[in-house]
């Protein structure tokens, strides 16, 4: 009996040396199953490397670790991201962009209308009152769905993962907003589906914030709250989270409100300055395009800086043959003095939310920020200070939720040092929607 347990025991003991040598010496294994957020505004994709339990947002052919959620047609081919967002001002018509918006969900006429005032696309509604984009080349109309949109921007991804993977990429964990019901998640698996993506799981977007800071890890209950502001939408949501289990107890935001805003204020303010410098408006196309990319430039810059010094050619105000430039300095606080009341509005979502709920904001212990426009200094100090906290900013707030997904990729794929595996309670929750 004795001879039999050691015997059983040393085999143990072998297996155990074999696996520790084995993770500490041999190649890891390669990424099985991508994570990838799919958003409104930009796209990422992400995996999970095992042995450092690390994840590595993948970049583009260009170097970009995101890229715009845009899709244009042109004559002969289709572009997307930035590509496309660089032809923008030439084919307005046929570059779309805001699909998640309009993926898996019917919308009233009414609903409709508003909506279509917002772009320079055509939106057509069918007999059940989704949405298609008319793509207009000279006398031809031709109609595509937003999933199909989403699907050219997940090839995307797609190329860039299997090039920097050199293997395959069929597999994944993809992330959608909380409010999406089942036919917006079926949709974006439909997406996925034609980009020749199998969706092992879909999770919400707060709960994938959570999981890239490690939350589920703390001992005990914890409420959370998650401020998602991106270059469209702003989505507040409070999570309560006890190990790896996640119920959504209350969700409010504004589908209106996001870095796009902030960059018009700014792009306006330019204009303003050119015309009163110049006088007469800028209206070409080039030159309008190059202005709307330096107004992004503007506003990245002044998150690290209190001023920017600009120099624009403008090569419709070329004299003589001689270019003209439009040069300023554009301080911090005059970008927060043009989107003043739009930043205001960012606390209008956590009030409701906490309204909802009857909590106080001491009352939160962690606050996640999401989305690029997170960065934004004045954005940060309001957060800061209506909570008398500070929120959770160790991660880059525009990759938050591929780090997420992408752990939650590496779990299912059984890549170790193995991880608490998300669940989300089934929740009725109804988002609280604020213009």
């Amino acid at each position: 009996m004795s001879t039999a347990i050691t015997i059983l025991g040393t085999s143990i003991l072998a297996l155990l040396l074999a696996g520790y040598f084995g993770q500490k010496f041999m190649p890891p294994p390669k990424p099985k199953i991508v994570g990838i957020d799919l958003g409104t505004t930009y796209s990422c994709i992400g995996v999970y490397h095992a042995v450092t339990g690390q994840v590595r947002v993948i970049p583009d052919k260009e170097d970009h670790l995101c890229i715009p959620s845009v899709v244009a047609f042109r004559e002969k081919a289709v572009v997307v991201g930035h590509r496309a967002v660089a032809q923008a001002e030439h084919n307005p018509s046929n570059t779309f962009y805001d699909g998640k918006r309009f993926i898996g969900k019917a919308f009233s006429t009414e609903e409709l209308a508003k909506e279509a005032g917002r772009y320079q696309f055509k939106l057509v509604p069918d007999e059940y009152g989704m949405i298609r984009y008319a793509i207009q080349q000279r006398d031809n109309v031709t109609m595509v769905t937003p999933e199909y949109i989403g699907s050219q921007i997940l090839t995307t991804l797609k190329q860039s993962a299997e090039t920097n993977l050199s293997s395959p990429v069929t597999r994944a964990v993809m992330s959608v907003p909380a409010e999406f019901d089942e036919m917006q998640r079926n949709y974006t698996r439909m997406a996925a589906r034609l980009a020749g993506i199998d969706v092992l799981r879909i999770i919400n977007e707060p709960t994938a914030a959570a999981l890239a800071y490690g939350l589920h890890k703390k001992e005990g209950t914890n409420n959370v709250l998650v401020v998602d502001l991106g270059g469209g939408t702003l989505d507040v949501s409070l999570l309560n989270i006890q190990g790896g289990m996640f119920s959504t107890q209350a969700m409010a935001g504004n589908n209106h409100l996001g870095g796009q805003d902030f960059n018009q204020r700014l792009f306006n303010h330019l204009l303003r300055q050119i015309k009163q410098k110049f006088g007469r408006e800028l209206k070409d196309p080039e030159d309008l395009q190059l202005l709307r990319q330096q107004t992004e430039d503007i506003k990245l810059n002044l998150t690290n800086q209190d001023a920017v010094f600009i120099h624009i050619p403008l090569h419709s105000f070329r004299k003589s043959g001689h270019m003209a430039f439009y040069k300023d300095k554009i301080m911090r606080a005059t970008f927060e003095e043009l989107n003043e009341d739009l930043f205001k509005r960012v606390l209008d979502p956590v009030k409701a939310v906490l309204h909802t709920v009857e909590m106080e904001p001491s009352e939160i212990d962690e606050i996640v920020l999401v989305g690029g426009s997170t960065r934004i200094p004045k954005v940060r100090k309001m957060i800061r200070e209506y909570f008398d906290k500070d929120p959770n900013t160790s991660i880059d707030p525009e990759l938050a939720v591929t780090y997420g997904v992408s752990i939650q990729a590496g779990i299912i794929g059984g890549m170790w040092p193995l991880t608490v595996s998300a669940i989300e309670l089934p929740s009725r929750v109804k988002k609280i929607h604020i213009r």
